[in-house]
């Protein structure tokens, strides 16, 4: 079960950069997945699509009355922290919804509550 400790030494964290996805970002990107995962997990939701990309991924997140969230990380070469202080969250109509409705912006630490909240509200 991956932990938030665990994401956070990653802060600060200067990741390998280049055509090809670095071994670095990989570990990351599979801990960040794994978190939100196991967030799912405690909360009763699924963890429907996660979408992985070159240095930035986006994920799919369903309650248990098809509500769903969109959550996406931007690219961690730049702006070194906002995958963990800025976290893209939206409501959305299906897993391949990418349009959804208004971006909202978490820190790490509260995004569990934050999605909780468009859950229960969408």
């Amino acid at each position: 079960m991956a932990k938030l400790s665990e994401l956070k030494r990653y802060l600060d964290y200067e990741f390998s950069t280049g055509v090809y996805t670095g071994d670095d970002y990989k570990t990351f990107q599979n801990k960040y997945i794994n978190y939100l995962r196991s967030t799912c997990k405690e909360n009763g939701w699924t963890l429907v699509r996660a979408l992985r990309n070159h240095y930035c991924f986006s994920a799919f997140i369903k309650d248990d009355g098809n509500n769903y969230v969109y959550v996406s990380i931007f690219d961690v070469r730049y702006n070194r922290n906002d995958w963990y202080n800025r976290v893209l969250i939206r409501t959305a109509k299906n897993e391949k919804d990418y349009t959804g409705g208004s971006n909202r912006y978490y820190s790490l630490p509260v995004l569990q509550f934050a999605i909780h909240q468009l859950l229960k509200g969408a």
